[in-house]
């Protein structure tokens, strides 16, 4: 069905350029960089969202942390980022009618099958490797 009917499928929709995402993205950087003196990052919002939870069930240890010493658990502007990031994309995928909610993708289905156990331990290891190169690089 043409013309963005109600039957339309999110996979069918065209996507925004990669290149004018980019573009923008790096527009934004430099905007934030200049105006607020901060770069973009995220991973120490997990951090802290781990230190977050583990004081509700250990706040001594937290405390004696060495890293939570550093970094003390807190919301702070990379929370409010991070916590943007999620309410920008979900707006964004409402707006354009391409929400989809799905365990597991099409393109996963095809190559590998229907099962969300592979998908969902992958990408658990995916982000594990992520994270950690981001907090190696002390970033």
């Amino acid at each position: 069905m043409k013309g963005g009917g109600a039957h339309m499928s999110a996979e069918s929709k065209k996507p925004m350029n990669p290149y004018l995402a980019g573009s923008l993205a790096g527009v934004l950087s430099i905007a934030s960089v200049g105006l607020a003196g901060k770069y973009f990052g995220a991973s120490t919002t997990f951090v802290r969202a781990t230190g977050f939870f583990e004081r509700v069930f250990s706040p001594e240890r937290v405390a004696q942390m060495p890293y939570f010493i550093k970094e003390v658990p807190k919301l702070d502007w990379q929370g409010m980022f991070v916590l943007g990031i999620f309410l920008g994309a979900l707006a964004s995928a409402l707006a354009t009618r391409t929400f989809l909610l799905q365990a597991v993708p099409r393109t996963w289905y095809v190559r590998f099958g229907p099962g969300w156990g592979k998908r969902a331990g992958v990408a658990f290891i995916g982000g594990a490797v992520a994270m950690f190169g981001a907090r190696l690089a002390d970033g």
